[in-house]
């Protein structure tokens, strides 16, 4: 095995959590962001490429990526900007509906990017990846991690809100679909996106010819899974839900780390998993996402990261 480290992509905001209209909580924020502080709590070597503002919000979100093992060097700071807010309203069932507060026209991230090697997977989603302001980054990632060799885990995460802006970001979710090596998304990408809820066919007309392994989620259906070996789906324990603000991000950061358990450290050793192991990858995204489901965190408790380490293979 030659892994190396987990890089994630994205962009940082401060969650303040709602229910009945009343703030519940305020915790740092973002879909890479939550997988990686899971992932830096369960030892994984890691770093962030993000963007903060210059303000007292960006400090606490740099001090928390420090503070869970996540390297910050690559944690742009731009001078005299905000950073971003996110309200989440929790529903009767309590999933989030959410309104965001953020100075898109101000993002800005130089081309100064890490390393990236073979055994390396970079992790990267959500408006980030198509934002036209740092657009010049990810693909600069992108490219870095292709050539490396690297894994490349895009998730979709597309928001009802961007659906007037879909037409002008649709090439660019179709060229991170085609340089990575697993895309995973919900249903409600995939009936935002491509007007279906049929995963199968999400599968063969819009995701096979870009990308070879797919990852399809609904909420607490079956996690289904498409590769050009198999196809398969993996039934959820139930559970009793207090938030699913990082129920995804966090199904990301288990089957990230699956991978560094199992040795699976470069496009080719995924494309030869077998149906035995890959079940073993979707069944560490489970337990991590229903971990976060469980409380008002975006990411697993140091409790529960002391116990994944101690787990044997």
């Amino acid at each position: 095995m030659n892994y190396n480290k987990v890089i994630g992509l994205g962009e940082t905001v401060y969650d303040i959590i709602f229910r009945n209209d009343q703030p519940l909580k305020a915790v740092p924020g973002g879909s890479a962001f939550n997988a990686i502080i899971s992932l830096g709590r369960c030892g994984a070597p890691c770093l962030m490429c993000s963007e903060v503002g210059d303000d007292r919000v960006g400090s606490i979100v740099t001090r928390f990526l420090a503070a869970n093992g996540v390297q910050t060097d690559y944690v742009y700071r731009h001078p005299g900007t905000q950073s971003h807010i996110s309200l989440a309203f929790l529903n009767e069932r309590n999933d989030a509906e959410y309104q965001f507060y953020k100075m898109h026209d101000a993002l800005s991230m130089p081309l100064d990017m890490p390393e990236v090697n073979a055994g390396d997977i970079l992790l990267f989603g959500s408006y980030f990846a198509v934002n036209p302001m740092v657009r010049h980054y990810v693909c600069a990632m992108l490219e870095r991690a292709n050539a490396a060799q690297a894994l490349i885990y895009y998730d979709v995460n597309f928001r009802r809100s961007h659906l007037p802006d879909l037409p002008e970001m649709m090439p660019r979710i179709t060229h991170n679909m085609q340089m990575a090596t697993v895309v995973r998304g919900s249903r409600e990408d995939f009936q935002l996106l491509f007007g279906s809820d049929n995963p199968d066919e999400v599968y063969e007309k819009h995701i096979a010819p870009l990308c070879d392994t797919f990852i399809y989620t609904d909420a607490d259906q079956p996690v289904r899974v498409f590769t050009p070996r198999f196809r398969t789906q993996y039934a959820a324990k139930p559970i009793q839900t207090v938030s699913t603000i990082g129920a995804g991000d966090n199904f990301n950061a288990g089957f990230c780390y699956a991978l560094t358990r199992c040795g699976i450290d470069s496009p080719q050793a995924l494309s030869q998993t077998d149906e035995k192991t890959f079940a073993k990858l979707i069944s560490y995204g489970q337990c991590f996402s229903s971990h976060v489901c469980q409380s008002l965190d975006n990411y697993v408790s140091t409790d529960f990261a002391k116990e994944i380490k101690e787990l044997k293979n």
